[in-house]
C-alpha cells in the first residue's frame, strides 16, 4: 500500500436566503462549477433558476449532473468524476438532499 494524504473539505450552507453566499464561496476556488442535483424538484420550486442566476452573475462555467437517485449508483458517481476530469472542474456544488450531498462527496474523492 502506498502512503498518501487526501484532503476533501466539505462546507454545508443551509437555510433560507443562503444561496447569496455562493457569490463569495465559489470564486475562491475558480470558475468551473459542477452543479449536482436530483430528480428535478429544484426546478419546480425555483431554486435551480436562482442558482443558475447566481452562477451567471459570477461568470461561472457550469456543467450539470442531474438525476442523482436515492442511494446514488456508482455509475452516477463515475459520470460526475468524468465530467470533472474532462472539463477541469474547480468547484462541485450539491443542491439537494442527502443523496445529492453523498454523491457529490464521492465525486470529489474521485
Amino acid at each position: 500500500m502506498q502512503n498518501f494524504v487526501f484532503r476533501n473539505p466539505t462546507k454545508l450552507i443551509f437555510g433560507k436566503g443562503q444561496l447569496e453566499q455562493l457569490k463569495t464561496e465559489i470564486p475562491q476556488f475558480g470558475k468551473k462549477v459542477l452543479l449536482v442535483y436530483g430528480g428535478g424538484s429544484i426546478k419546480r420550486n425555483g431554486i435551480y433558476d436562482n442558482v443558475i442566476s447566481i452562477l451567471k452573475d459570477i461568470n461561472a462555467e457550469v456543467f450539470e449532473l442531474t438525476g442523482v437517485e436515492p442511494n446514488p449508483r456508482v455509475s452516477t458517481v463515475k459520470k460526475g468524476i468524468q465530467i470533472c476530469k474532462e472539463n477541469g472542474v474547480e468547484f462541485i456544488l450539491a443542491v439537494g438532499g442527502g443523496s445529492v450531498i453523498d454523491c457529490t462527496k464521492a465525486i470529489a474523492a474521485g
